[in-house]
């Protein structure tokens, strides 16, 4: 049997090991657009490769995936975190857990995670089609017909899209497997940028560029999109960390552009009542009854933003704690609990992901093979699925790749 493997990213190279080690006699073809194998993987997490996540508990983990997390659940229980922990580590990338819950190579060097796969491929003789770029792809009775560039059209009889998304033109991830996909009867759903950071028309953050917080809310007033809380940071064109690529996930189909701004509500304190933040404050105004209301706010925030804040809630910097009118006290707490960003475009994250993709209901999530085309099977990037950023959507790679292989192999 031959099996053609279109995408040497992570999902990719999983599928293709899988295969291998399973049943060395089936003929792997893995074709991939660049000369070199997992260029994606290499980069993530800055280089060092954010192989999976620390996280062991399966109820936790389908959380931090927006879109996809029922889906999953057979690659993950067949492939969890810690499966892939030991995966990697057997076959010589030990791991390290890191205080964030993150996963990397002891060596910090992502380019060791694909050589694994290169030294296993090599042992099996893999077929690796480097510079190869697949251009059309057709089914016939027997299989499918692979035709790249640089190489006679290759038949196969079964077929794995692996091709990512096209969050990341640069590395190979143009999105040419959506047309691979829908030649094959397949629905594609609408597809936006997920992970990213946010650009704001606020001319007031560039003087906080640089300010961080250890845990806010972010919300909208768009219905669609949950609240959630975590660390960020301002920029000097406006907010990126932890939490606000989490939101960008949850809202990667909101318009964020400058004719339909996308208001992002920030909470500083999150785990207080408006009436606790309003007793605080209070308090603070009586014990520093001389003090301006700026330095006295720089009791609860940093002081670049404390400056801030009594433009928006319209309070003179300068008044005297023993002067706030109750009112004043009530915009404040408001203010720091209801901060307004317009986001007005997305900048870059720390990951590079694709909303949407491959339609869920098209696709057995036992096998990972299509419902539409019998002998047709996704994996990775491409379906649509997307995780949070730590190490969530390499291992829904290597699973649902995995997942692909093994259904091949039997």
């Amino acid at each position: 049997m031959k099996v053609g493997i279109i995408g040497g990213g992570a999902a990719g190279l999983m599928a293709a090991a899988t295969i291998t080690e399973t049943h060395p006699e089936i003929e792997v073809f893995l074709i991939e657009r660049n000369p070199e194998l997992g260029k994606k993987v290499v980069i993530s997490g800055g280089g060092r490769c954010n192989v999976t996540t620390g996280l062991r508990d399966m109820k936790t983990l389908f959380t931090k995936y927006p879109r996809g997390s029922k889906f999953l659940s057979s690659a993950f229980y067949g492939f969890p975190p810690e499966a892939v922990f030991e995966w990697f580590e057997t076959h010589g990338v030990p791991l390290k857990i890191e205080d964030d819950g993150r996963v990397f190579p002891v060596s910090d060097n992502g380019n060791d995670v694909v050589r694994a796969f290169e030294n296993l491929f090599e042992k099996h003789a893999v077929h690796i089609l480097l510079s190869h770029t697949a251009k059309l792809v057709e089914k016939n009775t027997d299989g499918f017909i692979v035709h790249c560039t640089g190489h006679s059209p290759l038949v196969v009889d079964k077929l794995i899209i692996t091709t990512g998304g096209q969050a990341y033109r640069h590395t190979g991830s143009t999105g040419d497997g959506y047309g691979f996909a829908e030649a094959l009867g397949h629905t594609v759903t609408p597809l936006a940028a997920s992970l990213s950071s946010f650009i704001s028309r606020d001319t007031w953050i560039k003087e906080l560029a640089g300010v961080s917080w250890g845990y806010a809310g972010l919300s909208t007033d768009r219905a669609a999109t949950p609240p959630i809380a975590g660390p960020f940071l301002f920029t000097h064109s406006g907010i990126t960390g932890p939490v606000v690529f989490a939101f960008s996930a949850l809202a990667a189909f909101e318009p964020a552009t400058p004719k339909t701004p996308l208001t992002i509500f920030i909470n500083l304190f999150p785990d207080n009542t408006h009436v606790q933040i309003e007793t605080q404050i209070r308090a603070a105004c009586t014990l520093h009854a001389k003090k301006s209301i700026e330095n006295i706010i720089a009791g609860f925030v940093p002081k670049s933003l404390a400056k801030n804040i009594c433009g928006m809630a319209e309070i003179d910097a300068e008044l005297h704690g023993g002067d706030m009118s109750k009112k004043q006290i009530e915009r404040i707490a408001q203010t720091l609990q209801h901060i307004p960003i317009h986001a007005i475009g997305r900048g870059a994250g720390d990951e590079f992901v694709t909303a949407g993709g491959v339609e869920l209901s098209e696709v057995n999530p036992s096998r990972m093979e299509s419902k539409i085309s019998p002998g047709l099977f996704f994996a990775g990037e491409i379906l649509n699925v997307d995780g949070f950023t730590g190490g969530f959507n390499l291992q829904a790679s290597w699973a649902t790749g995995r997942l692909a292989g093994l259904s091949i192999a039997e």
